[in-house]
């Protein structure tokens, strides 16, 4: 595991090599906030280390959503002594159905990683303490950082970090730099509304820190915005002229895998069923 890399003033990022997924560290006079606690009680260990390196711990923490490689770290890192987490309602609302959770989370990487989908079925799960609806600014050590949701997306419970001071949005899986979106719990026909929502907080010179992969910037989100635009306006084609989601995903952009997936779900919002 590569250790904290400082993006920003104060705004430290460690990138795990397992999924290439990011945790963040926004650290203010005397305390520091945590944004996403990776995927197992070890990986967290080995986090809450580095943290200590650079920041006071324990602190706050914000999960961006419900998935395993985001939040599954938060009993390491928040239970013992307890400490605020914070996430959307509904992302804390799926970690409350722990067995659900670990169920989904083991089927996901049983195939492709089963050590990891072993230690997943384990996990202690902590679900988060403090709730957002639509978003809630926090003081970190004298810092504003505002935390918003923006709408559905990659989930039903995306929020986004962004830190005025810093130029830093922390955007969690509404935008990946490493590789396609994941679409398996999407909404690929709200995505593009949440993603303009989050480029109203982003500017020439923001740092952007995806869930997955390399800090990127405004062109980068601008670009991935206008991609998930051209598959809702397929989606939607698709469904009114009766073509399959195969075809969508022949057309579409992100790969065809990760755009059948996108199709399949986008005919489900337009029926009512997603």
């Amino acid at each position: 595991m590569t250790g904290l890399t400082e993006v920003a003033d104060r705004v430290w990022v460690l990138r795990h090599p397992v999924l290439d997924v990011n945790a963040t560290l926004i650290v203010g006079a005397g305390e520091a906030l945590l944004v996403d606690t990776l995927s197992t009680p070890a990986q967290a260990t080995a986090l809450a280390e580095e943290i200590r390196r650079v920041a006071p711990w324990p602190g706050r923490i914000v999960n961006t959503h419900h998935h395993f490689d985001h939040c599954f770290g938060n009993a390491t890192l928040a239970g013992s002594p307890p400490c605020p987490v914070y996430a959307h309602e509904n992302a804390a609302g799926a970690l409350r159905r722990p067995e659900e959770a670990r169920r989904a989370a083991y089927a996901e990487m049983a195939d492709a990683e089963p050590a990891l989908a072993a230690e997943l079925a384990d996990v202690d799960l902590l679900a988060p303490t403090r709730t957002v609806q639509t978003e809630t600014l926090l003081d970190v050590g004298g810092r504003a950082v505002l935390l918003r949701h923006p709408g559905r997306g990659h989930t039903a419970g995306d929020l986004v970090v962004h830190v005025p001071d810093a130029d830093v949005l922390v955007a969690g899986d509404l935008v990946e730099s490493s590789g396609p979106p994941a679409f398996e719990e999407s909404y690929p026909l709200a995505w593009p509304e949440s993603l303009a929502d989050v480029l109203r907080l982003v500017g020439d010179e923001t740092v952007v820190i995806p869930g997955h992969g390399a800090p990127t910037d405004r062109g980068f989100v601008v670009q991935q915005h206008r991609q998930f635009s051209d598959l809702a306006w397929l989606i939607r084609a698709a469904h009114t002229g009766g073509t399959t989601a195969e075809r969508v995903a022949a057309e579409a952009p992100f790969g065809a895998r990760a755009a059948l997936i996108a199709a399949r779900r986008g005919f489900a919002e337009l029926d009512g069923t997603a």
